[in-house]
């Protein structure tokens, strides 16, 4: 175990100090996770998340016909529209992600609002840098609204029997839905604090869209994943086959119309392979501490320090999440820890939901506190590297520390006060 945590940190601390080459770090780790006998070579292809690869690959697809139909450049000729000035432009955008990502996945999400605020950016003659991380920790904080936002909530609805609509009203009390748009309101003032900027939105010639077939294959996209959402025992890839086909039927009309094969290497160039081999090899890299022993390890520590009282565990579990999650993927670590969670909450005498909502709460938004604490993240600074933009530690964590922990603090109380 002692071998596998320290890989584990020296990795994190090699990501966060060289941000230019994470995804080869993360490789070079990934392998002596396996390498060193860590992981089993037969468990790494099971320990990678086909379905989220998939997603990215396929909605980065249609996206890229989505740009080039100027239908984002449209979008934002909208905005600027209807804005006074650069601060609500942003802030409007940020909420708009914030709404789309409680039904679909974030990536996903960060995907489809990234070039609207690319072109955004552009018109208004700012850097796109602080939009996309803006978008990104919005898409983050949304993924906790809904059952179908963000895999930890799929993770707590199928543990803890909870429907869709459970998620609004549970039990006769407002559920992690109104938590979560408290916290959205809160977190809304950083962003209007650090946009800051009165500078008048000028609106001039709108923009005219070439071809509306990639919009109706993003809606298709949006709608396609929150219907299946409410399929039981569908295969775990669905999600990334709708996505990876909606964007193959473009590319393929795309060449059916130029007579050529031409469009089709044409996705495979634009898909990110450097956010696409950090994010695998960041599923290796957990799998292995897991199966270490490591996150059992951290979940036993929280019953020997906080005992029997119930507003000190509550505080362990959401502020102990915002740390771990901050530096490893939450799917792993909510998996663990909702059983912990339950068998804390039985030796108390008491109901776990408390408990429950404080790990959602903790485990979901702390990815946003670094640059590489939740997918949404990664793939946002992605983008904007293929835009050709370098995004430090710092740009990103100015937004993401403030933002994190006035959403965390809210909804840290919230729930407190609502299901103690």
């Amino acid at each position: 175990m002692y071998l596998a945590l320290a890989l584990f940190l020296a990795t994190y601390v090699l990501l966060l100090i060289f941000g230019k080459y994470r995804a080869y770090i993360a490789a070079a780790s990934a392998l002596l996770f396996v390498v060193l006998g860590i992981l089993p070579w037969a468990e790494v292809p099971a320990a990678i998340d086909w379905n989220v690869l998939l997603m990215i690959a396929g909605t980065m697809g249609t996206v890229v016909l989505f740009i080039e139909s100027r239908m984002p450049a449209l979008m934002a000729d909208t905005i600027m529209e209807k804005v006074p000035n650069i601060k609500w432009a942003v802030v409007a955008l940020s909420l708009f992600a914030g709404l789309i990502s409680a039904f679909v996945d974030n990536v996903a999400t960060v995907l489809m609002v990234a070039p609207v605020a690319l072109a955004l950016a552009k018109k208004l003659d700012i850097s796109p840098v602080p939009v996309i991380i803006a978008i990104a920790v919005s898409s983050n904080l949304q993924g906790a609204a809904t059952l179908v936002g963000d895999t930890t909530s799929i993770l707590l609805g199928g543990y803890a029997g909870m429907n869709f609509l459970d998620f609004f009203v549970f039990r006769g009390r407002p559920g992690i839905f109104w938590v979560v748009q408290v916290g959205a309101v809160a977190s809304a003032c950083v962003l209007l604090y650090y946009f800051r900027n009165p500078q008048p939105v000028e609106s001039g010639e709108r923009t005219q869209v070439t071809d509306t077939v990639p919009t109706l294959l993003l809606v298709s996209t949006v709608t396609l994943l929150i219907i299946v959402s409410f399929v039981p025992e569908k295969p775990a890839v669905t999600n990334g086959v709708i996505c990876v086909l909606l964007a193959a039927v473009g590319f393929l009309r795309k060449a059916g119309q130029r007579r050529s094969l031409a469009p089709l290497g044409q996705f495979f160039r634009e898909l990110d392979g450097q956010t696409l081999l950090l994010l695998a090899s960041l599923f290796v890299i957990i799998a292995g501490i897991t199966r270490a022993g490591v996150i059992d390890a951290i979940s036993r520590l929280f019953v020997n320090i906080a005992g029997d009282d119930l507003f000190a565990i509550y505080s362990l579990i959401v502020w102990a999440s915002v740390l771990f999650s901050a530096f490893i993927d939450n799917i792993p670590y909510v998996a663990t820890m909702l059983p912990v969670v339950s068998g804390i909450a039985a030796l108390m005498g008491v109901e776990p939901y408390l408990l429950y909502f404080g790990l959602l709460t903790g485990a979901t938004l702390g990815g946003n506190l670094t640059p590489i604490g939740a997918s949404a993240n990664i793939t946002g600074i992605g983008i904007l590297r293929k835009e050709g933009y370098t995004v430090s530690n710092r740009d990103f964590m100015k937004i993401g520390v403030p933002f994190s922990l006035i959403a965390v603090t809210t909804g840290y109380l919230l729930i407190w006060f609502l299901w103690r």
